[in-house]
């Protein structure tokens, strides 16, 4: 069965008294884009998690988020710029002798110095913590995995109950469809022996050049193609691989046989048929934006 391009995952366990939070989500998308936000204690996990979104997605916008709370997980340490507090001294010591100011220049002055007390993010020296994350991220791949085949499920009766509407519309207009070339040449001929009278010079050839014209209006062939592609069209809403772009292509497709139909057949009942077809063929086609 199709699979949805939209999907959410989440997990979230302890280690190490550090709290561990990773969210998937994946949206609609032409392609597969991947977009990991790590700690900077563990950018080394990028690499790995994208392989593992491609491993089980084809298409999509997925995004994973890993937060980490507490214990030494945050991988965060104060670091000290002596250098820059050198010259924060330095130029106190100056302000104070041109200005003949007192007072003392202590530690407390010193430390209020923005950026000269820093927290730098430092990478991650547990082996078993990255371990710990790179599995959890992988549970909570499979749950957005598992929530976009659940969606596909619904998105496919969705499909194909759309799909049933345009087959009802294509047999009613299928059983009109002999009708209209039949009145399309009484209708035309009826308008010539008016015009005429009893005064037609060749009657056989007035009849084949009227079926001629009637045959313009025939729409068998349009009628045999779409139910071609609906044939196709239901056997790939079946599959279990990436199909959203087949899907779309058969949409098109189907499209131009019921445009071609609405403007050759030229007959009301048939318009009204069409123009069902044309919304069900729109509600259809902003489903399958979705599909995998």
């Amino acid at each position: 069965m199709i699979t949805s391009m939209t999907g959410f995952g989440r997990r979230q366990g302890t280690h190490a008294e550090a709290t561990v939070t990773i969210e998937v989500r994946s949206v609609n998308h032409r392609f597969l884009e991947t977009s990991i936000r790590l700690p900077k204690s563990m950018g080394g996990l990028e690499e790995v998690f994208k392989k593992v979104v491609q491993q089980h997605c084809a298409r999509g916008r997925v995004d994973l988020t890993v937060m980490l709370q507490g214990g030494r997980a945050n991988g965060r340490v104060p670091q000290l710029d002596a250098h820059l507090a050198k010259h924060y001294h330095q130029s106190l010591r100056a302000l104070q002798r041109t200005l003949k100011l007192k007072g003392s220049i202590d530690l407390a002055l010193m430390a209020g110095f923005r950026d000269v007390i820093v927290l730098s993010d430092q990478a991650t020296d547990d082996p078993k913590l990255l371990k710990f994350v790179e599995q959890l991220g992988a549970k909570a791949v499979r749950d957005m995995v598992a929530m976009r085949k659940k969606e596909g499920e619904l998105l496919a009766k969705d499909i194909l109950d759309r799909l049933a509407c345009i087959r009802t519309c294509k047999t009613m207009i299928s059983s009109r469809a002999p009708s209209v070339a039949q009145e399309i040449f009484a209708r035309m001929k009826l308008r010539v022996e008016k015009l005429l009278g009893e005064a037609i010079p060749d009657l056989p050839r007035l009849n084949q050049e009227l079926a001629i014209y009637a045959d313009r209006y025939d729409i068998t062939e349009e009628l045999v193609r779409l139910d071609a592609h609906m044939i196709q069209f239901e056997q790939a809403v079946q599959q279990s691989e990436p199909i959203g772009k087949t899907l779309d292509f058969l949409l098109q497709e189907m499209g131009r046989e019921v445009n071609t139909m609405g403007s050759k057949a030229n007959d009301s009942a048939v318009a009204a048929e069409v123009v069902r077809m044309k919304a069900e063929l729109e509600r259809l086609r902003e489903q399958i934006q979705n599909v995998e």
